[in-house]
């Protein structure tokens, strides 16, 4: 019983696979991470991934992922467990600059973690995640139509994924390598009107019957039109069209406008996240 570390991405597959698929809902992050890796290599999102599982008597009852810069991603799992898992981080001599997990999971992790590094947490974001019911098109429908996304939009997706980031905490370049992957398997729509973009929409492959909305982008000149509503709901019936049982997404709870456009189009929710950075010497975490 408790916790194994690798970055063998095998290995994880082999032995936390089964556990991340029986939820594919609530493991809708590692689930996609993991189709990615293998899809473009075992460091794309950057060197030296990280993964693990938690096995009691019962089986595997956790499990977590860091890629790269990103926080490490806790699944569900008992609160004691990852308490455990932040000694363990901290016995190996692991840096973080910040976790995401479910609420009771991230604050029980970051207990101890803060008195093994001497660090402080603090709140970066509070997130929910949505599952769709019945798709509900925005009434009235703006102007324009959707279209998929290709390779001759790469630099408009590139600028457009770049401008999300730098909206929510952290912020950074988009990932090129990740968007020609997910331009080749017809992972991003476009709104039109008009004959130009005015909105974007990406999602993640079908993986466990489930894929994931995000990121919805509209420029601040095209807003508050509808575009970004019609772009995720045109969005989720091609997920479901695809072969989807369960159309998910995350909201920012500090952003209600997003979370009342989201639900009125059919999402539900589900479940909440926390992500909490860690700062040391007056630095904030990551």
């Amino acid at each position: 019983m408790g916790w194994n570390i690798t970055g063998d991405l095998d290995a994880y597959v082999a032995e936390a696979g089964d556990f991340l698929r029986a939820d594919p809902v609530e493991n809708t992050v590692p689930l996609g991470v993991v189709e990615t890796l293998r899809a473009s290599g075992v460091d794309a999102f950057g060197e030296g991934p990280l993964f693990g599982w938690w096995r009691s008597d019962a089986g595997v009852q956790g499990a977590l992922l860091r890629t790269g810069t990103f926080p490490l991603l806790l699944s569900a799992m008992p609160d004691h467990a990852a308490a455990t898992l932040a000694d363990e981080l901290a016995d190996r001599g692991v840096g973080l600059g910040g976790i995401t997990g479910h609420p009771t999971a991230a604050r029980a992790f970051a207990d101890v973690w803060e008195k093994r590094t001497e660090t402080i947490a603090e709140v970066h974001m509070r997130q929910r995640l949505f599952r769709l019911g019945r798709l509900k098109p925005p009434e009235p429908r703006p102007d324009g139509t959707p279209r998929v996304a290709t390779a001759a939009d790469h630099a408009l997706v590139r600028d457009w994924y770049t401008a999300f980031q730098n909206e929510a905490p952290g912020g950074g370049l988009a990932n090129t390598a990740l968007i020609d992957d997910r331009l080749g398997y017809g992972g991003v729509l476009l709104w039109e009107a008009k004959g130009r973009p005015v909105a974007l929409a990406g999602r993640t492959r079908v993986v466990a019957g489930m894929a994931r909305i995000g990121p919805v982008y509209t420029p601040p000149e095209h807003r508050r039109r509808g575009y970004g509503a019609a772009v995720t709901a045109a969005l989720s019936q091609a997920t479901l069209d695809a072969g989807a049982s369960h159309v998910v997404l995350f909201t920012d709870l500090a952003n209600p406008t997003s979370n009342g456009v989201y639900r009125r189009i059919g999402f539900r929710p589900v479940s909440d996240r926390l992500r909490l950075g860690f700062r040391t010497d007056g630095r904030p975490g990551a």
